[in-house]
């Protein structure tokens, strides 16, 4: 006689089943959908942002309402300045992101696959990832002037300790048996790199992504500090002389929205490759 499951699964561990004459069916149980989960956050804030504008608990001289900051995101559209100045800012950015995405995965393959690499760079990274970044602005200015290499050098110096650290971690923690194993398969040293420690380095790698994206837009708010005349930063800097709170928090809902779509194409892209490994994704 065979054991039903139920007889060996504890009452509190085995799923809830309905038993019907011998066929086993779940029960299913109304959720809410993840994507509705997802957008009750902002949405709530933005209720209560607007509850409180409109009761008059938030001064528009403090904050600008919803109303008014969509209306102003309506005029600057038309009016060609907003598309203006995401590009403006769009273009820095990538160029940036470009710069020290190449730097910091050349840097983290030369530190992570070879000890010589570790002893000169690792160290040297460590050390000048303490600086703050946004400090060195003045620095720029003396070397690159105030055009648009401070800029870019700046998103760039930001996008690169973040892929740097995270892709020169994945791949130091590579598992040395899996290594081992590779090695008596008879894998050579690029097939060892190509089909071992890069994949085995890449969820690492994708987490950085996420953090030097984000980063990449954080750096350029306070590198179109730098007597920009184009883009989101200039569009805040006019706003703040004029105490336009409306067009600053219009600029800020932009950042984040753009910071929003890269984090979600990084989201897409980690599940097409990371299709091979099994992830733990919450209880339910």
């Amino acid at each position: 006689m065979t054991a039903s499951l139920d007889a060996v699964v504890p009452a509190e561990q085995a799923p809830t089943r309905v038993t019907i004459r011998g066929t086993a069916k779940t029960r299913h149980s109304f959720s809410v959908p993840r994507s509705l989960r997802r957008a009750a956050g902002p949405v709530g804030l933005v209720l209560l942002w607007f509850l409180t504008s409109a009761t008059g608990l938030l001064p528009e001289s403090v904050l600008a309402s919803p109303v008014d900051v969509i209306k102003q995101a309506v005029e600057l559209t038309r009016n060609g300045e907003l598309p203006s100045a995401i590009a403006a800012s769009g273009r820095r950015a990538a160029i940036g992101f470009l710069i020290g995405a190449s730097v910091a995965l050349t840097l983290s393959l030369l530190a992570g696959l070879f000890r010589l690499g570790e002893d000169v760079i690792d160290s040297s990274m460590g050390m000048f990832r303490a600086i703050p970044w946004v400090g060195l602005i003045p620095l720029f200015i003396v070397w690159f002037g105030i055009e648009e290499t401070p800029k870019i050098a700046l998103v760039a110096l930001g996008v690169t300790y973040p892929l740097y650290f995270n892709i020169y971690g994945g791949i130091r923690s590579t598992d040395a048996q899996l290594v081992e194993a590779a090695r008596m398969m008879g894998l050579g040293r690029l097939g060892l790199i190509k089909y071992v420690i890069l994949p085995s380095a890449l969820p690492g790698a994708l987490v950085g992504l996420r953090y030097a994206l984000s980063t990449a837009w954080l750096a350029l708010v306070f590198a179109e500090q730098i007597n920009a005349d184009a883009g989101l930063g200039y569009l805040m800097s006019n706003a703040q002389q004029y105490f336009r709170t409306d067009v600053i928090v219009l600029c800020l809902v932009v950042y984040a929205l753009l910071g929003l779509a890269c984090d979600f194409a990084v989201r897409i892209l980690s599940r097409r490759l990371l299709t091979w490994r099994a992830n733990f994704e919450g209880e339910a």
